[in-house]
């Protein structure tokens, strides 16, 4: 074999072979070989630009977690992860298509649009002053790079100055927003003829022979899903927390040690920011000599500092309270005196002169005052400190105990006990998806084991064992007779009462007077809106569905509740009053406009997307 290799390198093949890399080599270099050949993958093409996989498992990992974060049980097992890659790809897909558009169009944003923007966001502001810390702790947060971040805002403002220019194009004429308006006004002349079923409780009898054969026909809808009986054993954070003791003297201590905490110390500072290089000594030299020379600091800001935000203001960073700035910046800035500049300080953004411009201190509440929270924060830091340790030992004793009797007695935990508890759940806290697919597997209900340790909310943590299994049954018709007779007897109750109404509309529909009818009362309304004051929301729904009344005669329905049913008589229709120029008219038209508005926007992304070439991997 290896001699084949030698003698087949020597012919004329190989040669043109090598001969082609070297020419690659030397014209584009090593990239023009290995470039060829590991590019970076990619999932699909819009009009020829690429999503990479890099890109596509990212925003799958953020999607996936904020699916979890909108959990009130975050559970990774009830997400369906082919469902996300799919949302996610058409997702990007759609992105692509109207980011493309938007550079068709000539739509982009610099780099200084995008800091403008940044800095004008509330949620990166400290007293009004953008703060480039916690812009940077924010962006880390969610899980993204600032380079991500920035990259994102440039897309995403782009693809919305589209969305917003088709939607703001929206029009819709002031007739169709003064016709809803009108029947949105509207108001009813009508009479109501109320039908109680106590005037027909002799026609509502139901026999044994009635349960009987519904019971035989419904026979599955009466069985009973297996289920279990099971204890469990819960540890909870707050639980230890109660346990714990808490001296006196621990909690004086505790207080004397927090009592600067709770006077909250801010520090209004000032910076100038110097970018890291070859020319940053001499640029702090230069400051520093004009700083000794009698120079404002406010004014060597605006000239030198790379924070152009803070440097239109002299530096100002406003007021500020420890955790705010990045560590080696807070360290520097506490350790000053009021008006004192600091020596060069290296953080990751840059290297920062720091000035203390004013100090501001608030009052020490009273131990007192304090005392109760304090016991409980106490409590509870000494409880965290143990949960993680404790968890631990519940898992490992658990795991290898054949009950729970011993890991309870072993920790000082009790066995508690819940019943019926089905595939779809039970009582809390069972009410959780991943305990009780523990519960139901195998290892556990056939095995005899103990489920896994399994976290059901904030340091919550709970693990269980199946007591007793039933099996599906069918449940006797002695256990729901009463419940099969209170169907039937509703069921009966309104076919009653729409045999009633109906004898009720024959008779006024042949020819009979309303107010002959032996059947009751009826109720007049006049200019009744649909607000329907003193009648159920079923008859006024219906009192607003009937049509019109035609030459004089009342428009004649029927309307059936639960428990009740009503004889409608509609004697005119009253146009709803609008005002052009009031509010009312203004903001539903307003709204209409937005509705049309992102309607047309809907059928551009549509078009762009099906006249897009896309190519999926």
């Amino acid at each position: 074999m290896l001699q084949d290799i030698r003698d087949n390198a020597q012919g004329t093949i190989a040669k043109v072979i090598i001969g082609l890399l070297i020419v690659s080599l030397s014209i584009w270099g090593m990239d023009a070989i290995i470039g060829g050949f590991s590019g970076e993958p990619e999932v699909a093409t819009v009009n020829g630009e690429s999503i990479t996989e890099r890109e596509f498992l990212r925003t799958v990992q953020l999607e996936t977690q904020q699916r979890l974060g909108q959990m009130d049980d975050p559970d990774p097992a009830m997400l369906d992860e082919d469902q996300i890659r799919r949302d996610v790809l058409e997702a990007l897909i759609q992105e692509r298509v109207l980011i493309l558009d938007a550079q068709d169009q000539g739509l982009e944003l610099s780099d200084a649009d995008i800091d403008a923007l940044i800095t004008q966001m509330p949620q990166f502001q400290v007293d009004g002053q953008f703060n480039r810390d916690r812009f940077v702790g924010t962006v880390r947060n969610i899980g993204m790079g600032v380079g991500e971040f920035r990259e994102n805002m440039r897309k995403n403002y782009v693809i919305n100055q589209i969305r917003a220019s088709i939607s703001q194009s929206g029009v819709v004429a002031g007739e169709n927003a003064a016709q809803l308006l009108r029947i949105q006004n509207q108001t009813r002349d009508f009479r109501v003829l109320t039908v109680n079923p106590d005037s027909l409780a002799d026609q509502i009898v139901v026999t044994d022979d009635d349960i009987q054969a519904f019971y035989d026909e419904n026979a599955a809808d009466f069985r009973e899903p297996e289920q279990v009986d099971a204890a469990y054993l819960t540890l909870s954070l707050g639980a230890l927390a109660s346990a714990i003791e808490i001296s006196d003297e621990d909690l004086r201590a505790y207080y004397d040690e927090r009592a600067e905490e709770f006077a909250r110390e801010e520090r209004r500072a000032a910076h100038i920011l110097i970018e890291p290089g070859d020319e940053a000594e001499a640029t702090l030299e230069t400051i520093q000599e004009r700083l000794d020379a009698g120079e404002s600091f406010a004014d060597l800001a605006r000239e030198y500092s790379v924070d152009t935000v803070s440097a239109r203001d002299g530096g100002d960073l406003g007021f500020a309270g420890r955790g705010v700035y990045e560590g080696a910046f807070e360290e520097a800035l506490f350790a000053l005196e009021e008006g004192v500049i600091s020596e060069p300080v290296e953080t990751g953004f840059g290297i920062h002169l720091i000035r203390v411009d004013e100090i501001r201190r608030s009052d020490v509440p009273s131990f007192d005052q304090l005392q109760a929270e304090l016991r409980d924060e106490l409590a509870r830091t000494r409880a965290s400190e143990r949960f993680a340790e404790v968890r631990a030992q519940l898992a490992d004793a658990a795991y290898a105990a054949e009950d729970l009797a011993g890991p309870a007695e072993e920790l000082g935990l009790e066995v508690r006990t819940v019943e019926g508890v089905t595939r779809d759940g039970g009582a809390a806290p069972f009410d959780h998806a991943g305990l009780v697919r523990q519960l139901f597997s195998d290892d556990v209900l056939e095995g005899g084991f103990n489920t896994e340790l399994i976290d059901v909310g904030d340091n919550v943590s709970v693990v269980a064992r199946v007591g007793e299994y039933f099996e599906p049954r069918q449940r006797e018709l002695a256990d729901v007779r009463d419940e099969i007779q209170g169907m039937l007897e509703a069921r009966k109750t309104r076919e009653a009462l729409e045999a009633r109404a109906d004898e009720l509309l024959a008779a006024i529909e042949s020819g009979s007077a309303p107010e002959t009818l032996d059947a009751g009362d009826w109720q007049e309304f006049e200019a009744q809106g649909r607000e329907g004051s003193g009648l159920s929301s079923y008859v006024v729904q219906r009192v607003f569905a009937l049509s019109r009344p035609k030459a004089g005669q009342p428009t004649v329905g029927k309307a059936i509740g639960q428990s009740e049913a009503a004889i409608i008589l509609v004697d005119a229709v009253n146009e709803g009053d609008v005002d052009k120029e009031g509010a009312e008219f203004q903001q539903l038209r307003q709204f209409l406009t937005q509705l049309e508005g992102q309607r047309e926007y809907t059928a551009y992304q549509q078009y762009l997307r099906n006249t897009a070439e896309v190519s999926r991997d």
